[in-house]
């Protein structure tokens, strides 16, 4: 026998004829369905969300969010083994699910990875369907919380269904629709043309506690409060004259009565038909209390950041443009915290989000009279207030800046965090909400370039220096591809004797239009940019091919290369390294890699295990710039470097300032107590280098012994006199 490639329920025939009765296969979207697909992509934060009906051989999306098909084979659906069980089914990672993980929709577009789906249970038990939300990155957490959330939105998905189904009997016989609402969970009531109660099942009497002797044969105007009375008597004038009612063949939402005076919300179908001559209305009544109380609660959840519980950028976007739109005076500004991540990678996430939930008091507590205080994502938040007054706004954002730049205790440790904050006055710098949040974010962008801890008015020229960098990020992507890159090199030399040991290689960029560029100009573009990992590569080869060539005149020369980010997350980086050393013949003791702070900071396994690896292939580790950051101890010991690099900014003044002397000389004594090489940059005095030198710092570079230089310029000068 073939086996299906996918579950089976026992009951499937049962399941298939439960589904038949919705009438709901490759049926047009509904608005009430989709609206709440759209709710589920909110509240979770997934790009896809579905509600999948499950025929024989196919599924149909009776609403969808993010997929474009309204279809597709029974065989490749997540839904098909969803509907196998009566609690929600969730997938972390389909890559890593034997079940899911050749499959197409897996392997290919959308490229699904997680997945949750919780099956859409009919009044008989058969599963017809799922509600289901779909990412397209895994997730390894589904809360109890999220579970009580899905489960919430099936159910309404479901009461939808039910209602449709329901609607559909009502076009059946009037025997054959007595014997259903007789049974149904819905209160279901008939009217004569004159209006007075011919039907009134048991659910009626449930919901409106009315008996069926207290109302047959009376009006339904008992049930009807004051704020529609006037409506229902032009209903009833309307019937009474064969006139056709207004609220016939729909379903509408209105509050209704009870035998004791409360009042509750209601949705109420109403259709007619004709039997004998004569015009009959039927209503389907159903208390959607609790529907809406969930809708508001999934409300809520869709516009509050539940983390900080101020709201989210969706609310923030919806009153932003109600103000915008009424044409009020209003001030926009947006906050960014400095120094986040490194703190976030230290605390880990869960002391991450204690210092965003003490961010958060602390913006509100200074911005009292805001219209909103929301957070963006991430470290990033927003506060509107009202008017242009600049001096007010002056005021706050000092305020802001003390409040945010005080320390927070976190498990009673104190983190020093800054902040910088742009700001946008409306409706002078846009009109439209999306234009005022662009000149809030370039405002932010010039604060923090500025040197952070700061705020930035918005000015017109900022939209004309982002264009400008746009263009020049496009300039930088085709250079590497038209080979405008090329290396230069300073020479490192031993401090006491001066004699050369090896040099850093430096990158340059040939601008076709501006000459010469030193890394600063571009350097922090191109780290950000797809292409730095191989940009980072061709630099190691090139370096290498290049020390390979000088070796054979110095033996012992030694080339440091610097490492973009990237090349840590690209995962090739050890990969790359055994290449450069095997195509150029270089000794892996000739080459050193040079760390910033941020790498080491990582703090994890993955990056340890790498430099690990590469200490074993005999090459060096350099961490560069040390001392001017926020580097433990504990890194130097946990870390496999070999080398320490004083930066420039404590060589600049060390024989007239004592502390950056005393900086020096610890630096100095920290190498020697963890056995590690120290060399100091930005040497460019003869008293600088006899400080550095009986202070035991073995090796130096910078313009006392000579400049940055191409590789020819290097060879002439330090090389050339030597033997080939």
């Amino acid at each position: 026998m073939t086996r299906m490639p996918y579950p089976m329920p026992e009951s499937e025939e049962n399941r298939l004829e439960a589904l038949a009765e919705y009438h709901q296969i490759d049926t047009p979207p509904e608005e009430e369905f989709d609206r709440l697909v759209s709710l589920a992509a909110r509240i979770f934060r997934v790009p896809i969300a579905l509600i999948s009906l499950l025929e024989r051989d196919r599924q149909f999306f009776k609403a969808r969010l993010g997929l474009d098909v309204c279809e597709t084979d029974r065989t490749v659906s997540f839904c098909a083994h969803a509907i196998m069980g009566d609690e929600i089914l969730f997938v972390p990672d389909a890559t890593k699910d034997e079940r899911f993980a050749a499959n197409p929709l897996v392997t290919g577009p959308p490229y699904i990875r997680f997945y949750a789906g919780k099956p859409l249970r009919a009044p008989n038990g058969e599963n017809i369907g799922t509600f289901c939300i779909i990412d397209t990155a895994p997730r390894e957490h589904f809360t109890n919380e999220d579970r009580k959330n899905l489960t919430a939105l099936a159910n309404l998905a479901m009461d939808g269904m039910e209602m449709r189904r329901l609607e559909a009997a009502e076009v059946v016989n009037a025997t054959r629709f007595a014997n259903i609402a007789a049974t149904s969970p819905d209160a279901i009531i008939c009217n004569d043309e004159a209006g007075r109660v011919t039907f009134w099942n048991d659910s009626a009497e449930r919901l409106f506690g009315y008996t069926a002797n207290e109302m047959l044969g009376k009006t339904v105007e008992a049930l009807v409060p004051d704020s529609w009375r006037e409506l229902y008597e032009d209903e009833v004038r309307r019937l009474r004259t064969g006139v056709p009612m207004t609220l016939a063949d729909r379903t509408i939402e209105l509050s209704v009565l009870r035998k004791d005076g409360t009042e509750f919300p209601a949705e109420v179908s109403l259709s007619t038909w004709q039997e004998s001559g004569r015009t009959s209305v039927g209503a389907i009544v159903r208390d959607i209390t609790e529907r809406r109380t969930h809708e508001q609660k999934m409300f809520e959840l869709a516009m509050m950041d539940q983390l900080t519980e101020v709201p989210n950028r969706s609310a923030f976007m919806d009153v932003l443009s109600e103000v915008l739109k009424a044409g009020e005076l209003a001030t926009l500004l947006m906050i960014d915290l400095d120094g986040f991540k490194e703190t976030n990678d230290s605390l880990g996430h869960s002391g991450g989000d204690l210092v965003l939930r003490q961010v958060a008091a602390r913006v509100k507590a200074v911005a009292k009279g805001a219209k909103v205080v929301a957070r963006l994502g991430g470290d990033e938040f927003v506060v509107l207030m009202s008017g242009n007054c600049i001096g007010e706004i002056r005021a706050l954002a000092d305020e802001m800046l003390q409040a945010l730049c005080d320390p927070y205790v976190i498990a009673r440790k104190e983190v020093e965090l800054g902040a910088s904050i742009g700001i946008a006055l409306a409706p002078r710098h846009g009109e439209e909400a999306e234009e005022l949040m662009s000149a809030a974010d370039l405002a932010l962008y010039r604060a923090k370039s500025a040197g952070r801890r700061r705020y930035e008015f918005f000015q017109p020229t900022f939209r004309v220096a982002a264009v400008a960098r746009r263009i020049f990020s496009r300039e930088l992507r085709r250079a590497f591809q038209r080979n405008e890159f090329e290396l230069y090199y300073q020479p490192q030399v031993a401090t006491r004797t001066k004699q050369l040991t090896g040099a850093e290689a430096l990158l340059r960029w040939n601008h076709p239009e501006r000459g010469l560029l030193p890394p600063g100009a571009f350097l922090e573009v191109l780290s950000g940019k797809p292409t730095a990992a191989d940009v980072g590569e061709w630099i190691l080869r090139q370096a290498c091919l290049q020390a390979v060539e000088w070796r054979r005149r110095s033996p012992g020369f030694r080339i440091g290369v610097n490492l973009f980010a990237a090349q840590f997350r690209s995962g090739r980086l050890l990969t790359s390294v055994q290449n450069a050393l095997a195509e150029s013949g270089l000794p892996p003791e000739a080459l050193e890699l040079e760390l910033v702070e941020t790498v080491l900071l990582l703090n994890d396994d993955r990056t340890l295990t790498l430099l690990r690896e590469l200490r074993r292939l005999g090459v060096g580790l350099a961490f560069d710039d040390y001392g001017t950051g926020y580097a433990s101890l504990s890194l130097l010991k946990r870390y496999p470097v070999t080398r320490l690099k004083i930066d420039q900014s404590f060589v600049h003044d060390l024989t007239v300032d004592e502390e950056d002397a005393a900086v020096v000389k610890a630096v100095i004594y920290l190498g020697k107590s963890f056995g590690l090489d120290v060399i100091a940059e930005g040497v460019e005095t003869e008293a600088q280098r006899l400080t550095l030198d009986a202070a035991g710092c073995q090796e130096a570079q910078g313009f006392l012994f000579g400049r940055p230089m191409p590789a020819a310029e290097f060879t002439a000068q330090f090389l050339a006199a030597r033997a080939a």
